[in-house]
This record gives C-alpha cells, structure tokens and sequence, in this order.
C-alpha cells in the first residue's frame, strides 16, 4: 500500500484537490442559484437538481473547455516550436528522444502493443495525447453550450423573453465572452510557465530546470 501511494501519490493528490474544489463549487454555486432564485420570488431546489441546472453545467464545462484547449494546443505546438532557455521546450538544434521513430522499437518486448503491432493503431497511438485532448476539448465545448444555453433560457423565462436552442446561443456573444475569458487565461498561464522557467528555479520540481543551471540550457536535463 505505501509503494502504491509513493508511486502514484501526484496523480492521488491532485484527484483529491480535484474533488474537493468541484465539491466546493457545488455547495457555493448551489447557494448562489438558490438567493437568486428568492431575490426573483422563484422556488429553491435540492443540490441533486441544482447539479443537473444550466447554472452548473455551463460553469463546469467553461473551464473544462479552456482546460483541454490549453492542453491539446500545448502537446501540438511543442512539436515543432522552441523557447531556447526554458525548461518546457525541446532543444532547438539537438535531437530528442521524443521525436525518435517508434517503428524501431516494434520487435521491443518491453514497448506498448500499439507499437508493437504497428499500422493504424500505432498511427493513433502516436498521436493519442493530443487526439484525447482534442476530444475532451469538444465533449466540454459542447457541453458548455449545452448548460449555457440552458441557463440562458431560465434567465430568458424569468424575465418573460423568447427562449433560444443551443446553436443559436453559440451564436450569442455571451457564449463567446465566456469562452474567451477562459482561453486567455490559461495561455497567459502557459505563456509565464514557458518563459519564467528560463531564469527562475525551483529545486527538486521536474518543471524546473536544475538550479545551477545556465539561462541558455533548453530543457530540464542537459542532453
């Protein structure tokens, strides 16, 4: 059990810090849709409901949306483009071990059956990271329509308006704004991690280059 926990003790504890935030939300978002239900004489509902309204969804989802983007736009962009000094970066005039050729590796005992079996599941299984992002990024982009369109509507009723269907809220520039604000933050994110990690440290962390080393190393390892 100790071996088990030290082994996968990152991804445990981000799962807990995970549920615990989504939990979090949960309980607050939940009070906030019941006030503004009784500042517009409307009944409250359970938690079970509220976990089903457009209120939650859409604001789940907005993240979510942006999350996924950050990551799939950052697996495909690190192809091919360099930040000479940061530790996020391939070198940009050494190879890597990241861009050798997996088809050497098929008569690999030791290698993933993709690999091994070659052909098209080694095609997707090359791929598979920034596929999987790219399909989670649209599942949360829809959804996010979904509960915001959704939302919209309930707004739109308590207020005697015409109601609209998920595309045509696509259309809003509410759905946009809600979406841009998310985007540009985590490339802002993604832009301090490339550069900061250039000239700024932080000993023992796989995100950092070593501390002693020069401005100019590309990369967390000297290669």
């Amino acid at each position: 059990m100790r071996s088990m926990l030290r082994n996968n003790g990152l991804s445990l504890v981000m799962l807990a810090i995970f549920a615990a935030t989504l939990l979090g939300q949960s309980l607050t978002g939940f009070q906030v849709y019941n006030n503004d239900q009784l500042a517009h004489a409307q009944p409250t509902i359970s938690l079970r409901t509220y976990l089903t309204t457009g209120h939650f969804i859409e604001a789940v989802f907005e993240n979510w949306e942006s999350e996924f983007l950050q990551d799939a736009a950052y697996v495909v962009l690190t192809i091919s483009l360099y930040q000479r000094g940061s530790s996020e970066s391939k070198h940009p005039d050494q190879e890597s071990p990241v861009d050798a050729d997996p088809r050497d590796a098929q008569d690999d005992p030791d290698a993933p059956w993709p690999v091994r079996r070659g052909g098209i599941w080694l095609f997707l299984y090359e791929r598979s990271l920034s596929l999987t992002f790219v399909i989670l990024f649209i599942a949360a982009f829809a959804l996010h329509a979904i509960g915001g369109a959704q939302e919209y509507n309930h707004e739109q009723q308590m207020h005697g308006e015409a109601l609209i269907s998920t595309l045509q809220y696509i259309g809003t520039a509410q759905f946009w704004f809600e979406s841009f604000q998310n985007w540009q933050s985590e490339f802002l994110a993604l832009l301090a991690m490339v550069t900061l990690s250039i000239v700024l440290r932080q000993r023992g962390s796989p995100e950092s280059k070593p501390v002693a080393s020069p401005h100019t190393q590309t990369g967390s390892d000297e290669r």
